[in-house]
């Protein structure tokens, strides 16, 4: 048994009910996820379309994470499941440097590796993860990628050549796979931001940062002499319109 995970992209409608799950499932900490939903806008307006991609551990075959572990707290189950054992795990954090998918967070409660598990307490009970059973248009697809009959080996052999997984070039041979969306949903470097635009606007620079010869004192100088620059003594020297007033209508 070899488990595997397939997202239909096209289905996919990034309602984040997923997300949702499986913080709840795995009681994920604020800040940290195990499942997220990212999403990217195509085209110039008016013809623009928004792409939504989930994205979790691949649960590799050939797992660099599992690879550079010193204590064998990542480890391979027996279905193909990269799992993590909380309890030998050292906090050393390599496991987050060696995995190419930015997929492992470090828990900060107990300072220690964690990452999406396909829910394998879940799955040990004969249940789905928590994601597959929340997603309301079926668009996650979970099973045994050596059984022929199984859901997503047929899904595969329907949608051939249209397959696809993330970062093939690290020949990590992920059991996780897309079908639907393009290659600018899975790969960052092919989805470009137009130049000196940021998310929602136009990027603008300030022409300077503030006024060299600005003072404290000059907020209370400016209003009523302009932008003149004033010295100590020019203040000093200053006539005090106000005190003359007071001496011309006697002293309180």
């Amino acid at each position: 048994m070899k488990l595997g995970f397939l997202v239909d992209l096209n289905l996919c409608m990034g309602c984040k009910g997923c997300e949702v799950a499986c913080k709840v499932e795995n009681e994920v900490p604020l800040s940290s996820w195990r499942l997220r939903v990212k999403y990217i806008d195509i085209g110039t307006f008016p013809d623009t379309s928004r792409s939504f991609t989930p994205l979790r551990c691949n649960h590799c075959e050939n797992a660099p994470c599992e690879r550079i572990c010193p204590v064998s707290a990542l480890h391979y189950l027996e279905n193909g499941i990269v799992n993590v054992d909380s309890s030998r795990c050292i906090g050393c954090a390599g496991c987050m440097m060696a995995c190419p998918y930015g997929a492992i967070y470090m828990d900060p409660e107990s300072n220690t590796a964690d990452k999406c598990t396909y829910c394998a307490h879940r799955v040990e009970s004969g249940m789905m993860p928590a994601c597959v059973v929340a997603c309301p248009v079926e668009a996650n697809i979970f099973g045994d990628v050596e059984d022929e009959t199984s859901h997503i080996s047929r899904y595969i052999m329907e949608h051939q050549g249209a397959v696809q997984v993330r970062k093939p070039e690290k020949h990590t041979n992920p059991k996780h796979y897309y079908v639907g969306g393009g290659n600018q949903t899975l790969n960052p470097l092919a989805h470009e931001r137009i130049e000196g635009y940021g998310l929602f606007n136009n990027i603008t620079h300030l022409k300077h940062v503030g006024d060299p010869n600005h003072s404290i004192l000059d907020r209370f100088t400016t209003p009523i002499f302009g932008h003149k620059h004033l010295d100590n003594k020019s203040f000093v020297d200053m006539p005090n319109d106000n005190h003359e007033s007071h001496e011309e209508g006697g002293h309180h």
